[in-house]
């Protein structure tokens, strides 16, 4: 079980956390993470290109001349992708790249990860993000003084802490090559991309809360509790007592009659 530092934002050592083995202790595997990092790519593709086919073009649809005895070639349509402003042929066409991938595919790649970053020494915990006041002068002294700038360059940087802390938010948001996100919007993409991860020590509980395998395999038994059509029971109970009353008063018509 690996052990990490925890750290303020004065970069003064304040505690230990015991990390999870079966989320921060996975082994690298390159495959999956490309896969992984193809899904995100694919289904963030709009796929809105398209060009105009010859039904699409503006222009008259009668053939120009007719078909022989002018000397020059069969023509139909000034609308042919022959001619100039005619349709495009074989042209992109809106279209839906995305495509599903198996869930623990998708939670293994960000185990993978986020071992890796830890084994680079790139995953910092940081105790707490607290900035009095929304300012973008705060987080970048925060940031210096983790020791992340080099030579006047800053990393790219991925934040995951709670998104109800609007001062980190809105301290960074002008700050180039950062994002902040909670632990549930953590992707593959922004693992690879970014080079520095810095995480909360409230971050790291949710996340091992939400990528154990352990805790997936747990619920896979668990069958869902289907709800009983109470409201149908109901109205078909009403329906009957409807019918009984009305085959009372029908046999007590024929009795009268009698």
């Amino acid at each position: 079980m690996p052990t990490v530092k925890v750290r303020n934002l004065k970069n003064k050592e304040v505690g230990e956390v015991s990390l999870s083995d079966a989320v921060f202790g996975a082994e690298l595997n390159e495959a999956l993470i490309h896969a992984a990092v193809k899904n995100f790519q694919a289904n963030g593709r709009q796929g809105t290109s398209a060009t105009k086919t010859r039904g699409n073009v503006s222009g008259s649809g009668r053939k120009l001349w007719k078909q022989k005895g002018t000397g020059r070639a069969r023509i139909a349509s000034l609308r042919s992708p022959l001619w100039k402003g005619g349709g495009n042929v074989h042209g992109p066409q809106p279209r839906d790249w995305s495509y599903n991938m198996p869930k623990k595919m998708r939670r293994g790649a960000l185990r993978s990860a986020l071992s890796e970053r830890l084994r680079e020494g790139n995953l910092i915990i940081i105790d707490e993000f607290g900035f009095s006041a929304p300012k973008t002068k705060d987080f970048l002294a925060a940031v210096a003084t983790l020791g992340l700038i080099e030579n006047d360059a800053r990393p790219k940087m991925l934040i995951v802490d709670s998104l109800d802390n609007e001062n980190l938010i809105l301290s960074s948001r002008n700050v180039e090559k950062t994002k902040v996100t909670n632990p549930f919007g953590v992707n593959i993409y922004d693992l690879i991309f970014h080079e520095k991860l810095l995480i909360s020590k409230a971050a790291i509980a949710e996340l091992e809360q939400i990528l154990d395998p352990n805790a997936e395999s747990s619920l896979e038994g668990v069958a869902p509790v289907e709800e009983k059509p109470k409201a149908k029971k109901a109205v078909k109970k009403k329906e009957e007592t409807v019918a009984d009353a009305a085959a009372a008063e029908v046999s007590e018509g024929e009795a009268s009659n009698e």
